[in-house]
């Protein structure tokens, strides 16, 4: 599987909400700071921005990139989101 970085910037909490639980469907997931969640699957980077468009409006953003080989980073969410990026960054 590959990892994708997800950041997005959604109005609405109810949105951002239904946003975070598709997300999380992915099974193996780490969010990363309020906005910005790491995600494992083996589907293309288009089409997990087309899954997840489905629950936000086109006004909102969101930015889906294959992770990389490098990462660098502070204060994510507890020692248990440290090791999962850890892992699969």
């Amino acid at each position: 599987m590959t990892c994708y970085i997800v950041a997005f910037e959604v109005e609405s909490a109810t949105n951002r909400a239904k946003l975070k639980e598709s997300l999380k469907s992915y099974g193996s997931y780490c969010p990363i700071n309020t906005n910005c969640w790491a995600i494992l699957t083996d589907k293309s980077a288009a089409k997990i921005r087309d899954h997840l468009m489905e629950v936000i409006p086109t006004s909102d953003k969101i930015f889906v990139f294959k992770s990389g080989v490098e990462a660098a980073w502070r204060n994510v969410f507890g020692q248990k989101n440290t090791d999962w990026l850890k892992e699969n960054l």
